[in-house]
């Protein structure tokens, strides 16, 4: 698994360096060691317009286990068709760059800071305006280094994160497949610091959580009141079937935010649905960043700030959406039956399931189904083919009109687990007439150290979604307990009761529009 994942990033990183090789006309492109914060120094691209200052200037922090030469594509369309100045560079731990990398830490935001006072002493750049942008790793520090440095007026997060630990442990739920791509593509590329090697170390032993006492201070959700504070104009674009960074986490660092604000959500998984407009082609993402740069840097009149500011994609085929806030959609509650159906009512009823045997309903493999699922190719299963002994399955009644998931449904239940840790895996599926399921989003969920044999009340709000539901098709729920994607905690030979009370039902809540 790890070889494979090194590849893949090995293989992603030789077609950015040979995509974003040319330059516009019209700029120049050179290479810069640059001093970092202290001392280290940082491997950079310097990309400034022909012509006399002084421009607005943007500092572009490269990927994780990427280099500087990430961005020169849409670096070179942004200095030439805009007069930008540009300095992308690699963060501080991979490739040339000197240093550990310290995982968007408190060295990392000052190195971007350095960055900014090298590129206003030695380019024709103009310190009141000043901006940010990054994909992923970019992304994070970008937005954290405009919490703590004001003079950064305009930020650009392309799939980036908001909370880290919701990011790297999900519900007490260990992404272990995002983990190993995350470790297998860092020790590739980069030397690793005191705090990520302790994660890492955490993370073998199987106590992930004994690590992340690092997550809150690299957590941009932790510094929202700076952010307010500064006035920072924020635009967030992340996929939504992100494999490592999923969507929930921006949509709460986008209701915190105060000040100019724009979200955009689209298929795809994580850093592609931006990916080919880092290398300087056509792309809605990088089209819109240099439109909020346009207007929160150059002041230009474009409209940008009066359009409705939720941009949302939907899932499987469609045109962006426009919304004035995040959607207030009609929520659909369905009552979960002993029989396996969604009814009107809630009823009483107790059903156990084995723990810890897999079923053919999983969330399918990270980086590959999310992408796939950007082409509108979905993650699929025959609902039929479900193993009932081993999970929960409920299916609505067909809709006699097509409806559209738009948010953030949330599954209500009691659990009881006969083991003291048991991992949750809940999936809705639009169903087909012939059973067959495309996923439309999911969440786990991990009980620890549980008093076996006691009940559990479990409120599970899955990722936010927009997809259309046609016409004579399902919504399916199907819950179980084993996911390959993600480093479980449900033991062979344990079970898992569920139960629906009169005080207590079961219930799916579905936003519809």
């Amino acid at each position: 698994m790890r070889r494979s994942l090194a590849v893949v990033t090995a293989v992603l990183l030789v077609f950015l360096l040979a995509a974003s090789a040319q330059a516009e006309p019209g700029c120049t492109v050179r290479s810069q060691t640059i001093p970092g914060a202290d001392g280290v120094p940082l491997d950079a691209k310097v990309v400034e317009p022909r012509g006399n200052g002084p421009f607005p200037v943007l500092v572009m922090p490269a990927s994780w286990s990427m280099s500087s030469e990430e961005y020169v594509g849409a670096a070179a369309k942004l200095a030439y068709q805009s007069g930008y100045v540009v300095v992308s560079y690699t963060a501080r731990g991979f490739h040339g760059s000197g240093g550990e990398v310290e995982v968007a830490g408190p060295a990392d935001v000052a190195d971007a800071s350095a960055v900014i006072d090298w590129a206003l002493e030695n380019t024709a750049s103009d310190p009141e305006r000043v901006g940010m942008a990054g994909v992923s790793y970019g992304a994070g520090i970008s937005v954290l280094t405009a919490a703590a440095d004001p003079r950064v007026r305009a930020v650009s997060a392309m799939s980036g994160w908001a909370d880290l630990v919701a990011s790297l442990y999900p519900n007490r739920t260990v992404s272990s497949q995002g983990a190993e791509l995350l470790l297998a593509s860092g020790h590739l590329t980069g030397r690793f610091g005191d705090d990520l090697r302790e994660l890492e170390r955490a993370y073998r032993a199987g106590h992930a959580e004994d690590g992340l006492g690092m997550a809150p201070v690299r957590s941009p959700l932790t510094h929202v009141d700076e952010l307010n504070g500064n006035g920072t104009a924020v635009l967030i674009a992340n996929a939504w079937e992100d494999s490592l960074f999923p969507p929930r986490q921006m949509v709460d660092l986008y209701r915190g935010l105060r000040g100019p604000k724009r979200l955009m959500f689209s298929p795809g998984d994580h850093a592609t649905p931006e990916l080919f407009g880092a290398a300087g082609m056509p792309n809605d993402i990088w089209e819109s960043t240099a439109r909020w740069f346009d207007r929160y840097l150059r002041g230009v009149d474009n409209g940008i700030d009066v359009e409705s500011p939720v941009q949302l994609k939907p899932v499987n085929g469609g045109t962006w959406r426009g919304y004035p806030d995040l959607p207030m959609t009609t929520v659909d509650t369905r009552y979960l039956q002993a029989d396996g159906s969604m009814g009107s009512a809630p009823v009483e009823w107790s059903r156990e399931i084995a723990a810890g045997v897999p079923t053919v309903a999983d969330s399918g493999a990270v980086m590959v189904n999310g992408t796939l699922q950007g082409f509108n190719v979905p993650t699929g299963v025959l609902l039929p083919l479900v193993d009932r002994r081993a999970a929960g399955v409920w299916t609505s009644q067909p809709y006699r009109t097509a409806v559209t998931v738009n948010g953030a449904a949330r599954l209500r239940t009691t659990i009881t687990p006969s083991s003291p840790d048991t991992s949750v895996f809940a999936y809705l599926c639009d169903v087909d007439p012939s059973g067959a399921a495309s996923l439309i989003t999911y969440k786990p969920f991990t009980v620890r150290d549980a008093a076996p044999g006691r009940p559990v009340e479990l409120d599970l709000g899955l990722e936010p979604t927009l997809w259309q539901v046609p016409a004579g098709h399902r919504i399916g729920l199907v819950v179980d307990t084993v996911d390959p994607r993600y480093q479980g905690r449900s033991s062979l030979g344990s079970n898992l009761v569920f139960d629906s009370t009169a005080s207590a039902p079961s219930t799916v809540e579905i936003p519809v529009e």
